[in-house]
């Protein structure tokens, strides 16, 4: 009998393990910095059992930000610049991981693995594209292979195309990973993470995985960061300052409102290819607004976020028999948070550290239960969701 070969083997000897050490990586729309959370699990499935050990959000520079957004939702985007970027962000992530693992005195022979999201550059669902004879697609960039030789680590990547392939639109994904460490029989929760975009988790009280949605809801962070770089000069609205200055422009999120994504059956997915300036653009044009302050444009944005998420969830849920738990950097945002406890006045609101759960370090750690799971998981039925273990492997050697 022939042996395997020494990346097989390695293969083998980690998927046997009972207790595994993994990083999850997740790099957002906001295009903030790279989360990366040190995990450690024990089992798969629905007994997963994780321990949060160590978290860093590692900020970007402000060229390697530049460049991603150069590519960043765009049609047009330079091909040579995706291809080099692709290249780039692995190499540069793997980096990253080195200098984290290094701050924390771990080696990187004590890791067992690296489960990376990428860097979302284009997202295009077929509800978005609207282009006929052509599948949902998305694209992430940052290289397993590139990632996988820096750190020296075994690292599973690309997970969202096996969703697409087995008939979904590759998002949301936290989906499994809500479903693992979320749901809890006899209480009906929403997890509710407010990214770039928004997008929820509905766990019933009654464990039934059939009744289980998962589905993007509108915008998160994505129109509030564009204005307040345009308008401002700054990434965000820190602390909600320059949303609590102005005043919501009713017409104008009126008008924002209306588009045909909000009543599209779920579960659906959309992205900052959707939801950019341009969509605000059009929207002062169709309401006919001549002149509106940076101030109140920031206000309205913020409302379109929390309105569009208290819409949804009053109009397919009962909102006093449920619990929200909260993630993402939305769930920092005290206007859109005021705005939710307000619209939602007889629902718990709170974020997943109730859960046990890092709010801030939620995605990265789906991410490295997803790799958990890819590596000796079995494909989960949840709802009309693909019941398929996603990643591709890449070996260090």
């Amino acid at each position: 009998m022939l042996a395997l070969n020494k990346n097989l083997q390695k293969l083998f000897e980690v998927a046997r393990k009972t207790e595994k050490t993994g990083i999850g990586l997740m790099s957002g729309t906001s295009l903030d910095g790279l989360d990366i959370a040190l995990c450690r699990f024990t089992g798969n499935g629905l007994k997963t059992k994780f321990e949060l050990l160590k978290f860093i959000t590692v900020p970007y520079n402000e060229d390697f930000k530049a460049a991603i957004q150069s590519i960043f939702a765009r049609k047009d985007a330079d091909l040579e610049k995706v291809c080099l970027l692709n290249a780039q962000t692995g190499t540069f992530h793997g980096e990253l991981v080195l200098q984290a693992l290094n701050g924390w005195g771990i080696k990187p022979d004590e890791v067992d693995f690296v489960a990376s999201h990428g860097q979302t550059i284009y997202h295009a669902p077929k509800s978005l594209h609207h282009l006929p004879g052509y599948p949902n697609a998305t694209l992430q960039i940052g290289d397993g292979d590139h990632l996988a030789v820096k750190t020296g680590i075994l690292t599973i990547s690309d997970f969202r195309q096996k969703h697409i392939a087995a008939g979904g639109e590759g998002a949301p994904l936290a989906l499994y990973g809500d479903v693992i460490l979320g749901s809890e029989v006899g209480e009906n929760r929403i997890l509710l993470n407010i990214g770039g975009i928004a997008n929820l988790t509905f766990l019933p009280a009654s464990g039934n995985n059939a009744d289980i949605l998962c589905t993007d809801i509108g915008p998160g962070n994505t129109l509030i960061d564009a204005a307040c770089r345009k308008y401002f000069n700054q990434p965000y609205d820190e602390d909600s300052r320059i949303a609590f200055s102005g005043r919501v422009n009713e017409p104008l999120l009126n008008t924002l409102l209306n588009h045909p994504f909000f009543s599209e059956p779920t579960p659906k997915t959309t992205g900052p290819e959707l939801f950019n300036l341009s969509y605000l653009e059009e929207a002062l044009q169709k309401s006919g607004i001549i002149a509106v302050s940076p101030e109140d444009i920031v206000c309205t944005l913020s409302a379109f976020t929390a309105k569009s998420i208290t819409s949804f969830i009053l109009q397919n849920f009962k909102a006093d028999d449920i619990k929200i738990f909260t993630s993402g950097g939305g769930g920092k945002n005290i206007y859109i948070i005021k705005y939710l406890k307000k619209a939602l006045s007889n629902t718990t609101i709170e974020d997943t550290s109730s859960l046990g759960i890092d709010p801030d370090a939620k995605e990265a750690i789906l991410f490295a239960l997803l790799g958990n799971e890819a590596l000796s998981g079995e494909p989960i039925a949840i709802g009309n969701n693909p019941a398929v273990l996603m990643g591709k492997f890449s070996f260090p050697g």
